[in-house]
């Protein structure tokens, strides 16, 4: 009883703490439904995730993956023709004279037909080949998602080369202001020439102007990766630099093997080949009789006047039976057997100039990145060098041997060593991003 009459100091304390209970309730609601993005905008995207990222939201991958499922009804409609085909009908015709339609069949008031191809060479190598290129298409989707990796990867790896690229040029922007002020200074007090300060503003200019373009770049990059990852406009990415994940070196006859063995083109061109095999296999057997289970039911009528012309009339009729058609002379055969015949040379050449050209490009591409790889040990040995002079410099200045101008200019050329080197090294993970690709090992590598 007490306890529910309060003293209004009580009451007002009470109010007091509900209101703040109410909102502190109230406000972690709001960031609760908020945290999603917070966190999209906090947590830094790792290569891997953006790969994957790009693959569930690629439209070029889910077209791909459509026009599949059109090449698989292609063939199955094809194989549709060695499948029973019921149809039914029902109507009504007048007969004044001898009862027949315009097709050579008797009028009946419903009648139900079933074909179905037993033997048939032409159409089924149609249905093979329709089922080849249907493998095509499947194809075409691990090439479009190979294509997707490369792309979705080449841009994280530039992003973070060139945000990277983008500190080292402004610590790079810092040292060239420290080496003007002091040019300036010194210019002033009559120790340096005029030329020096122009020198020194040039130099500052160009750094300016890379930041600028590395700037646009980043921008740019930003944006293409939004895309490709499914993020929201303006939302912000965080990338890091990364190496590609790390693969089994092998020699360039095993790195050919692997390329011969998972080739798309390759292997499309061979699928090609079967299809135009089954095409001049079934062409060449056109020439033998095709065999066909025929049915046929018919509900006749009087009022077609059949009596009249028939000793036995029956109303209900049923024919059932196999129907072998022979070809005695068919000029267009021979022609259709020729056509197939050379479209298949065509084909088997263009597998075998294929194989030589996979060989080929695998071999150029393991140069490539073997040449890549060690433009990337120069530029890391040459940063190494600048690194070492800029500690034994530094030691130097501490001592009072040398002076800020040269220690800062040392500076300007180690940040210069480090985006020589960030080049070199994106250009590496270019050549092996490629010969991956090549060599059918990108999926593997970004599973």
């Amino acid at each position: 009883m007490n306890s529910c009459i309060a003293r209004p100091q009580a009451r007002s304390r009470i109010g007091n703490i509900a209101l703040t209970l109410c909102l502190s309730f109230f406000v972690s609601i709001v960031f609760d439904s908020a945290s999603p993005a917070f966190a999209q905008d906090s947590q830094p995207l790792t290569l891997k995730d953006a790969v994957a990222l790009a693959l569930k939201n690629s439209r070029e991958l889910a077209l791909s993956r459509v026009q599949y499922t059109v090449a698989q009804n292609e063939a199955r409609l094809a194989h549709s023709a060695f499948l029973p085909n019921i149809f039914t009908g029902a109507g009504y015709v007048y007969s004044n004279g001898f009862p027949a339609t315009p097709g050579g069949s008797a009028p009946s008031i419903v009648k139900v037909v079933y074909t179905e191809n037993v033997y048939n060479p032409e159409l089924h190598g149609e249905q093979r080949a329709d089922e080849d290129r249907a493998r095509n298409q499947q194809l075409e989707i691990d090439r479009v998602r190979d294509t997707v990796i490369v792309r979705t990867a080449s841009t994280y790896l530039e992003l973070a080369k060139v945000r990277h690229g983008l500190e080292l040029l402004r610590a790079e922007e810092a040292s060239a202001q420290k080496i003007l002020d002091y040019t300036r200074e010194r210019a002033g007090a009559g120790l340096e020439l005029p030329i020096e300060i122009t020198r020194g503003e040039l130099t500052s200019a160009k750094i300016n102007y890379h930041i600028l373009q590395l700037s646009d770049r980043n921008d740019v990059l930003t944006e293409q990766l939004r895309g490709q990852v499914g993020y929201p406009d303006r939302a912000a990415i965080q990338v890091s630099a990364e190496d590609l994940p790390s693969t089994a070196e092998e020699s360039a006859a095993a790195l050919e093997n692997v390329a011969l063995e998972n080739s798309i083109d390759l292997k499309e061109q061979e699928n090609e080949r079967s299809a135009r095999q089954h095409l001049f296999t079934g062409a060449k057997r056109s020439y033998w009789p095709t065999v066909q289970l025929i049915g046929e039911y018919d509900l006749l009528s009087e009022i077609n006047h059949y009596s009249e012309f028939f000793k036995g009339f029956k109303p209900n009729n049923v024919n059932i039976g196999v129907e072998i058609t022979i070809p005695l002379f068919a000029a267009k055969t021979a022609a259709t057997v020729a056509l197939a015949k050379s479209e298949l040379q065509v084909a088997e050449l263009s597998v075998g100039g294929k194989r030589n050209d996979v060989r080929l490009d695998v071999r150029q591409k393991a140069r490539d990145a073997h040449e890549l790889e060690s433009a990337r040990e120069v530029a890391r040995l040459d940063l190494k060098l600048s690194q070492e002079t800029l500690a034994e410099l530094q030691e130097r200045f501490d001592q009072g041997r040398a002076s800020l101008r040269d220690l800062e200019q040392v500076r300007v050329e180690e940040s210069e060593k480090w985006v020589t080197f960030l080049d070199a090294d994106f250009a590496r993970q270019k050549g092996q991003l490629s010969l991956l690709q090549t060599t059918g090992q990108l999926a593997k590598v970004f599973q």
